[in-house]
């Protein structure tokens, strides 16, 4: 017996950390079946479709194509013939005019994106009420209301950036040290800037938080304002990955705020040990983060890749394939370097904690 509940001990926690793998797979698979289907549609040769990296587990060629599935589940791709060398093959992709291989190489992002809009309508979908931004009512010990803020304000901004749901709310108050803000209301019908709205703050992880003292009115949920909200939330995930790099960039979080691929999977664990179901939201935010973030002009990134064929398309002659494979190659290896740090920075502090 004794062995037993040691076992199901084991299984209570690994369970979750299993889950955050399989979601990272399945995201990935995703990104990498979107540019597979728009490859093939658009009569590019796809020579292989793996999931995971390193040794062959096994593999099954069906067409044209062989698929794999590789020992290190962290990862996938899409070999297309003539991706990154010359070939001869007409269907190779380098071969392919500009606009055929920019739908391409978008195509990966967008499919992420667009199970981003999918899992935040599921996230949403419970529930008889979604939360709104308009103040309903302050807790006892509330001090914002000193500074002017009062009960059935909209709050539609704070600091300048505009606000459309809670998840945009709470964002804006992260990294406030000395809890005060600049906020613009909706007060009957007018807008009202409060300066110096003050908050008590926490901090967690490193980050500065305020401690929101208010709670917000509920909106009965109609299916017209489930699509609202679905299409309102989803800007504000996509929204939030933005703004999350440029605050990283101006110096507003610093690296302690970053998670890699160790610190993604441990939050993710935590959240299935909590409630499976706040896997959901979680799922939602990476791969809408997978999305933009692939899409940035970075060498490497299918953003990268995109920047070329733009140039190809505008000035209607390609850039030397040689040169943009060095260019490539650089930025993989700048990315790998800073991955390598985020990710010795999330094993150093999951072994502090």
């Amino acid at each position: 017996m004794e062995i037993i509940s040691s076992f199901i001990s084991v299984l209570n926690n690994i369970w979750p950390y299993v889950v955050a793998v399989l979601v990272f797979i399945v995201l990935i698979i995703i990104h990498e079946f979107g540019h597979f289907i728009a490859a093939k549609a658009l009569g590019v040769r796809v020579n292989e479709f793996a999931v995971g990296f390193g040794p062959k587990l096994f593999a099954k060629q069906w067409g044209e194509t062989t698929y794999k599935v590789n020992l290190i589940p962290l990862g996938g791709y899409c070999a297309m013939e003539g991706e990154d060398e010359d070939s001869t093959d007409e269907k190779a992709f380098c071969n392919k005019k500009a606009w055929r291989r920019f739908v391409i190489v978008v195509a990966g992002a967008l499919f992420n994106l667009i199970l981003g809009v999918i899992l935040v309508a599921v996230s949403l979908a419970p529930g008889k009420y979604f939360a709104t931004t308009t103040v309903a009512q302050f807790a006892d010990d509330a001090v914002s209301v000193n500074s002017g803020l009062k009960v059935g304000d909209e709050i539609i901004a704070v600091d300048t950036r505009k606000i459309y749901t809670t998840y945009d709310l709470s964002y804006a108050f992260m990294g406030i040290s000395d809890g005060m803000v600049d906020i613009t209301v909706l007060r009957d019908g007018k807008k009202v800037t409060l300066n110096d709205v003050t908050f008590k703050t926490e901090k967690l992880e490193g980050v500065d938080y305020i401690s929101v003292d208010f709670w917000v009115e509920p909106e009965e949920k109609t299916f017209f304002n489930y699509v609202k909200q679905t299409v309102k939330n989803t800007i504000s995930y996509a929204r939030v990955v933005w703004f999350s790099l440029i605050d990283l960039i101006g110096g507003r979080f610093g690296l302690n705020a970053v998670s890699g691929p160790v610190g993604v999977t441990a939050a993710i664990g935590s959240a299935a040990k909590a409630n499976i179901m706040n896997l959901i939201p979680i799922m939602a935010l990476i791969t809408i983060n997978l999305g933009i973030f692939n899409l940035l002009p970075i060498p490497a990134l299918d953003g990268g890749r995109l920047l070329f064929i733009l140039f190809e398309m505008i000035f209607r002659k390609p850039v030397p394939q040689k040169f943009e494979g060095i260019v490539h190659t650089v930025g993989f290896v700048l990315l790998f370097g800073f991955m390598i740090l985020i990710t010795f920075k999330d094993i150093w502090k999951l072994i502090m904690e």
